[in-house]
């Protein structure tokens, strides 16, 4: 055999061996790298994942766990989230339930001031010689007072009789005292009425209602918007429209002190 050849086929041999391992050494290095490029990537940033955590949580997205991270002290945490939990009741608290808890306190709040309102009108109209002439109560509308027609009216007309003028003074010095808005209602008993001036009882009890009011604001200096005039006919009557007694009773002025909430 040629020796050249021999060492030659011996040099190509070797060649090829040593790419071959170049190649395999090639790829395990880059696999190397893809992995180490992993696990780099796989790391968090503590401080920057903590900071985003932290303002998800102030968006309250994380209520009840702001962040994986566990805390340093997670008691204390706790505790925080609790009293931030305890202080934030209210705000959380639906809108009807608010509105309702805002109801009682001023339905409360108006029985009282109703109370002493009806305390100082009976009172004033004890000391002022009127209980005879006028009678007030409470009602779920505020407190009534009562006028019947002959201390204010002649049958059948609404203008304001001398008799009734100074006792309708007096009505008005005790509204000054006052500050709640008055509803006057005139009322009339069954039996029609039909003139020029009032065709029906409607018009009648409407225009009584409306003299009561014009005299009170005249004479008193009480501001005119504190007051509604209404016209009830014979449609609520007192007693049972069947004597004299009867229609008498139901011939009535009422002068009610409404409650706050129902001024307007």
């Amino acid at each position: 055999m040629d020796y050249k050849k021999f060492q030659r086929r011996k040099k190509n041999t070797g060649q090829g061996k040593s790419s071959w391992l170049n190649t395999y050494a090639d790829m395990i290095t880059l696999v190397l790298v893809f992995f180490i490029l992993l696990f780099s990537m796989s790391q968090i940033d503590v401080k920057k994942f903590k900071a985003v955590a932290d303002s998800y949580r102030e968006r309250a997205i994380f209520d009840l766990q702001p962040s994986i991270i566990p805390a340093d002290q997670p008691a204390e945490n706790g505790d925080d989230m609790d009293n931030q939990s305890n202080n934030g009741e209210l705000e959380d608290m639906p809108a009807s339930e608010k509105e309702d808890e805002r109801d009682a306190g001023q339905s409360g709040e108006n029985e009282d001031s109703l109370d002493k309102v009806l305390n100082e009108v009976q009172k004033y109209l004890e000391n002022e010689g009127l209980t005879d002439v006028v009678s007030a109560n409470r009602t779920d509308r505020g407190v009534v007072l009562i006028l019947q027609e002959n201390v204010l009216f002649e049958t059948g007309e609404a203008e304001i009789i001398d008799e009734g003028k100074p006792f309708l003074d007096k009505i008005g010095v005790l509204l000054n005292r006052i500050p709640n808005h008055v509803r006057v209602e005139g009322h009339t008993d069954s039996r029609p009425i039909a003139t020029y001036r009032y065709p029906s009882n409607w018009e009648l009890s409407g225009a009584r209602a409306s003299s009561v009011i014009r005299y009170i604001i005249d004479h008193n200096n009480v501001k005119p918007n504190r007051f509604q005039a209404v016209g009830y006919a014979d449609t609520r009557p007192k007693a049972e429209n069947t004597s004299p007694e009867n229609w008498q009773r139901n011939r009535r002025v009422e002068m009610i002190i409404l409650e706050p909430k129902n001024n307007s």
